[in-house]
């Protein structure tokens, strides 16, 4: 070594890190800088293939999977936000605040917060191909957050997989030549029974006028044999823990090789909806009354605008179907090739899911008008909210069409196919996570670990197949994504804009796509999205009242625990923001600094280094490091 040489080291000695200078040596030692990571030139096993990806046999990292092509991704991410939701929700939203003035809150919230949210849950999760608990590398203080999104993913997918099974129960009771909610006179129905037939020739039909329909009470006295309150469990449907372990046995083989078969699987799941909804929408269109309802659905109300129940509907309905911080978007986008264009995809899927709820709320209100007219009823007299409206409301509209068996099957295996793209994405999501954080155990028995998570949640999920099973869900879909979500939103819009750093994050993106976002995405990210999602959240707790289900309030205890399920999310974000700054080393404040800055091993995956590679290189660093002299000569 010359004389120059070792008075170049010297110099890095005296004014940078150890750290720094073991790169300036490695540097020095013929390693070559290849987008963005250090590439030594004479071993192949660590350079990266052309997609920006590891090497087929180097180590942990290359076992992690990639989407077999990009149209898995995209099918996968648009199947998991077109959910149920798009069908029984955005509809009835869109009726009761003004019609199709509800579009203009509703596409001004998306462009303003979903959208930009989207945009950046993808970017990380693509750009270090992790998923939603070690993506927090970045900003380890909030790995609490990567923790709360696995905990709403886990609690959401054990109850919205019996959504799935009562579209199963369904499916299976349309395999006949009448319909079993088409007629009164079973010994499920009560004297307050009133046929479809019997309700049009009613010539004294008042406003006060209210009946029991026999889809009402199919649904109820049938297929839930729900009890009078949360406190009476009763006995367990077995026809309805049937579908429900059919529902999780799909979901396991449907998910057996991780995103290989799951993006596979969506190309039948996340399309045959929407050819089930243009045939449902053109047979709509040809009934009597369907435009009545379609008028209905879209008529603005402008006067709604000045409310604030419309905006905070708006926010809510973008925020929730787009599934932002609930960790699937890090998860499936931590599966794309380092290059793929995640800003695209940022427009295509959040466009393609409004564009989808919209569509479904034309084919949703031309039957409601259809069943307005033969019922001789006005248009909101039918209409009703939630599983009502999937349920109750349209398998009565079935039984005034011809051949409604027909259409009872397609409608119910649309649901079916819904509900399991969001499902497989958000048990997705919980595997992921844990295989990133925990490789050791996790990602080598992969398929063991997905099979006992689905044996496990059937389980805890058969509570709801008892007669208080739709209190059990009522009360799970109300608290275990509430304002959870929100908090775990607005921490990582505030986080990542502002201790990660919008610049960094720019940077990031530009790495993989060779462009920066423009200033629009960088204001939303800041301060727009921030401000929209904090919104969302007075107004929650404003309007907070206790869960009640066809009119019946929750006891005490059940309103208690649906807050502790909802804490059991938010409790994650400071007991690991704790456990981080307890990590680090120095003073409190030294400590919290720490925790503030990304990990050593942040970064993109073809840029980690093996853990035995690792050891092996800092080892002979230090041999390096030791030659140095530390006085000139």
């Amino acid at each position: 070594m010359s004389h120059s040489e070792i008075w170049c080291y010297k110099l890095l000695n005296q004014y940078y890190s150890q750290s720094l200078l073991i790169a300036a040596m490695t540097s020095y030692s013929n390693i070559s800088k290849e987008e963005g990571c250090l590439v030594t030139d004479g071993d192949d096993k660590n350079k990266h293939d052309a997609d920006g990806g590891p090497p087929k046999d180097s180590g942990d990292e290359a076992e992690r999977e990639t989407w077999g092509a990009k149209l898995d991704y995209t099918l996968s991410m648009i199947g998991y936000c077109v959910g149920l939701g798009n069908v029984w929700r955005f509809p009835y939203l869109c009726y009761a605040n003004g019609g199709g003035v509800f579009l203009i809150p509703y596409l001004l919230m998306l462009t303003l917060a979903g959208i930009p949210l989207f945009y950046m849950e993808s970017a990380l999760g693509q750009y270090a191909s992790l998923g939603s608990i070690s993506v927090w590398k970045a900003l380890p203080i909030l790995k609490g957050v990567g923790y709360a999104m696995v905990t709403i993913s886990t609690l959401v997918a054990i109850y919205y997989n019996m959504i799935i099974a009562w579209a199963l129960y369904y499916l299976f009771a349309s395999l006949t030549s009448v319909l079993p909610w088409h007629h009164c006179g079973h010994w499920w129905n009560t004297p307050a029974c009133m046929e479809s037939a019997e309700v049009a020739n009613r010539t004294n039909i008042t406003a006060n006028f209210s009946r029991a329909s026999p889809s009402e009470e199919y649904f109820h006295n049938r297929v839930l044999k729900y009890s009078d309150s949360l406190d009476d469990t009763g006995t367990i449907s077995w026809e309805l823990t049937l579908c429900l372990l059919l529902s999780w046995i799909i979901v396991f083989f449907c998910l057996i090789k991780g995103v290989k078969s799951a993006g596979k699987v969506v190309y039948f799941t996340a399309t045959f909806p929407y050819i089930v909804l243009t045939i449902l929408l053109i047979r709509g269109l040809l009934l009597p009354g369907a435009v009545d309802g379609i008028i209905y659905y879209i008529k603005p109300d402008f006067r709604k605008l000045l409310t604030a129940q419309i905006w905070y509907d708006g926010a809510s309905q973008v925020f929730y179907s787009l599934g932002v911080a609930w960790g699937g978007i890090l998860t499936m986008a931590s599966y794309n090739k380092f290059h793929n264009n995640c800003h695209r995809d940022a427009i295509i899927v959040p466009l393609a899911n409004s564009g989808t709820s919209i569509f479904a709320g034309f084919v949703i209100f031309s039957y409601i008008g259809y069943m307005s007219h033969e019922l001789k009823m006005d248009v909101g007299e039918v209409v009703a909210k939630g599983p009502g409206l999937a349920f109750i409301a349209y398998p009565e509209a079935l039984t005034l069409m011809p051949i409604s068996p027909l259409w009872a099957v397609l409608f119910f295996l649309m649901l079916v196919t819904l509900g399991l793209d969001s499902e497989f994405v958000t048990i997705e999501t919980v595997i992921t996570a844990l295989s990133d954080e925990y490789q050791g155990l996790f990602r080598k028995y992969k398929v063991a670990v997905l099979l006992a998570t689905c044996i496990v949640m059937f389980l805890l999920g058969l509570p709801f197949c008892t007669q208080a099973g739709i209190y059990w869900v009522t009360l799970m879909d109300t608290y275990s994504a509430g304002f959870t979500l929100l908090v775990a939103s607005f921490l990582m819009a505030i986080g990542i804009s502002y201790v990660y750093g919008v610049r960094r994050l720019s940077a990031n993106i530009k790495e993989m796509v060779g462009f920066e976002p423009n200033w629009y995405f960088k204001a939303c990210w800041m301060v727009i999205s921030p401000l929209m999602v904090l919104f969302i959240f007075i107004v929650s707790l404003a309007q907070y009242a206790a869960p009640t289900y066809d009119g019946r309030t929750y006891p005490a205890w059940g309103a208690a625990l649906g807050l502790a399920i909802a804490f059991a999310s938010i409790v994650m974000i400071p007991l690991f923001g704790i456990i981080a700054v307890f990590k680090q080393e120095g003073t409190l404040i030294e400590r919290v600094r720490a925790a503030c800055r990304p990990e050593p091993d942040w970064g993109p995956a073809h840029c980690r280094t093996q853990p035995g590679e690792k050891d092996s290189l800092n080892q002979s660093e230090k041999r390096a490091v030791d030659r140095i002299p530390l006085q000139s000569p």
